[in-house]
């Protein structure tokens, strides 16, 4: 159908620390919470189109597989991914839509998403979500400037009860070429939020090695990826 045919499979290692105060909450005996561990891997299938005048369109469907871990969903999940750009005259303006169909909403395991019920203590609840990512933004010779946002949601109740969760960030980024990597760094600040238990401000950096620049290629400056980081 005149796409690009790739494929791609990744299994994430995940730390997560959250740093409490007993001061704040007499009843932690700690003074704050740590998981790590391997977060489900993932295997996918994309086809992407060039549709000329620098617009670009794909689509990706995958799973992310059931494992048992601490920073891990309870199941097996369908992943899909719509993407929209256009990345002509130096400028990035894209759209990135993930929609995450999970095939068990209650499992025996509360891992990444434990029911927030009482007849459901100990099991793991996964609702369907969606997750939007946005760009705009434009090069300036080997920087790069952008305005981000990501908007994530909540499709379904596994149980009676359940609180849907959604939320809205945005923020900006900034970037630079040097030639044979590309740094960037963003930060963003929900502006709506819905059962997460509060706004929050979050900072990201990210180092870019193109392989095609290590074999000599020209290596052209990519587009900040998606950024919501609850994935599901």
């Amino acid at each position: 159908m005149g796409a690009r045919l790739q494929f791609l499979a990744a299994w994430p290692a995940v730390e997560v620390g959250v740093q409490r105060s007993p001061a704040l909450d007499p009843a932690l005996n700690v003074p704050g919470t740590y998981f790590n561990g391997m977060y489900n891997p993932a295997v996918f299938g994309q086809l992407a189109w060039d549709l000329g005048y620098g617009w670009g369109f794909s689509y990706l469907l995958g799973a992310y597989f059931d494992y048992s871990s601490p920073v891990a969903w309870s199941d097996t999940s369908l992943n899909q991914r719509f993407a929209l750009s256009y990345t002509g005259n130096d400028w990035n303006l894209t759209a990135n839509v993930i929609w995450g169909i999970h095939l068990d909403s209650v499992t025996d395991r509360p891992q990444t998403s434990p029911c927030p019920s009482l007849t459901f203590p100990v099991n793991g609840c996964n609702p369907d979500f969606i997750n939007v990512d946005l760009t705009a933004g434009k090069k300036f010779g080997k920087w790069q400037v952008a305005w981000v946002g990501f908007y994530s949601s909540d499709l379904t109740e596994p149980v009676l009860g359940y609180a849907k969760q959604r939320q809205f960030a945005m923020g900006g980024l900034l970037g630079y070429d040097f030639g044979p990597l590309v740094l960037q760094g963003y930060l963003t600040s929900d502006v709506y939020e819905k059962n997460y238990g509060g706004h929050d401000v979050r900072g990201w950096m990210r180092i870019v090695l193109p392989l095609n620049s290590v074999f000599g290629a020209p290596a052209p400056t990519p587009a900040p990826e998606p950024m919501v980081r609850r994935y599901k």
